[in-house]
């Protein structure tokens, strides 16, 4: 006989990762297409001399950067291994076995995942024809169970950011015992007239926190390290649960670097915003419906041609997200990148 396991595991969809394709362009995983900055890839390599040793399980040293940088107190900030396991973190902390956590849909495809291993309950709330959050409908699914709201801003697949006034007229409808978490993993790619600032929203709230990753802008992705900012009880409670260690001495050197870097990365995401404007041009252009993306990343929302258009990029060695009957997310990539991918839309329109 086997060992028991949990009999709902079954329940628990798989994360799917952007595929890799030897020779082709990957736009499928929102990864920037340069490696670390510089000046961060210096302290990377300083950083793996002193690998035999375990990590400041507290990561103490960037907790209180993080907090300089922020202008908060350091027991207002926690790190994580990625700002996706603070998310299960928080949903750890806050629910009980049963529990809702609301979040709108499409949205970032962990958040029913880890919402299912703590034995909550994911409920799922359509997004406007926009591509963006519905906000008045995620306030009407709150119950007497939920305890937890993800919204996500910039929202992963489709692009759209929540405005100020809009975050501001929604929390003040959800209860003070339920979490916002502001999911701001895309946060240094805004250039709207309203942004939000999570951090801001986290530090005159009791009720909402801001997770941030340095895996997008920052060009961690294979670090994994990301912090969640709130008020000081539910930051404590976050931090315990993590696993002991799971950030390592190399990403926290590399985060503590990356908050130095200041102008350099301006430089890099102005970069990617100017060609994710270029290239939502050029779709448009085609014919093709495009949300207005905050992110590093557009948005098809093809439906049921989905899957054909993802098979037709594939084809022609360009790796994009597909979100099968729903759409196809693009990340930006550098200028031959995109244009090697607008050719594939092109010809998918004009059949050629």
């Amino acid at each position: 006989m086997s060992p028991d396991v949990r009999n709902d595991l079954d329940a628990i969809p798989a994360y799917v990762p952007g595929a890799t394709v030897p020779g082709a362009v990957k736009l499928a995983s929102n990864e920037t297409t340069t490696g670390p900055l510089p000046s961060v890839a210096v302290a990377i390599g300083e950083a793996a001399s002193g690998a035999n040793r375990y990590p400041d399980i507290t990561a103490r040293a960037l907790v209180e950067r993080l907090a300089d940088f922020l202008g908060v107190a350091p027991e207002n900030v926690t790190t994580g291994c990625g700002s996706v396991a603070l998310c299960q973190q928080l949903v750890q902390a806050v629910c009980a076995p049963g529990d809702e956590v609301i979040f709108g849909w499409r949205s970032f495809e962990a958040y029913p995942i880890i919402t299912r291993i703590a034995h909550a309950v994911p409920v799922q709330v359509p997004n406007s024809a926009d591509g963006s959050l519905d906000l008045d409908a995620i306030a009407a699914a709150v119950t007497d169970r939920t305890r937890l709201i993800f919204v996500c801003t910039p929202n992963n697949p489709t692009g759209p950011a929540v405005s100020r006034a809009e975050l501001g007229a929604f929390v003040d409808r959800i209860p003070d015992r339920v979490t916002v978490a502001l999911d701001e993993a895309y946060y240094e790619y805004m250039r709207s007239e309203d942004p939000v600032d999570g951090v801001v929203e986290a530090m005159s709230r009791t009720n909402v926190v801001s997770l941030r990753t340095f895996s997008k802008a920052y060009g961690l992705a294979g670090l994994r390290v990301g912090y969640l900012v709130g008020p000081a009880e539910l930051v404590t409670s976050v931090a315990k649960m993590m696993v002991p260690f799971s950030v390592s001495s190399l990403a926290q050197a590399a985060g503590i670097a990356c908050l130095e870097a200041g102008d350099e990365l301006r430089v890099r995401t102005d970069a990617v915003v100017a060609e994710r404007g270029r290239v939502r041009e050029a779709l448009l252009g085609m014919g093709f419906t495009v949300p207005d993306s905050q992110a590093n990343f557009v948005w098809l929302p093809l439906g049921d041609r989905s899957a054909a258009f993802d098979e037709h990029c594939g084809e022609r060695l360009v790796i994009v997200r597909c979100f099968a009957g729903h759409g196809v997310r693009v990340s930006i990539g550098d200028p031959d990148e995109n244009d090697r991918f607008l050719a594939a839309a092109k010809q998918f329109v004009t059949g050629m």
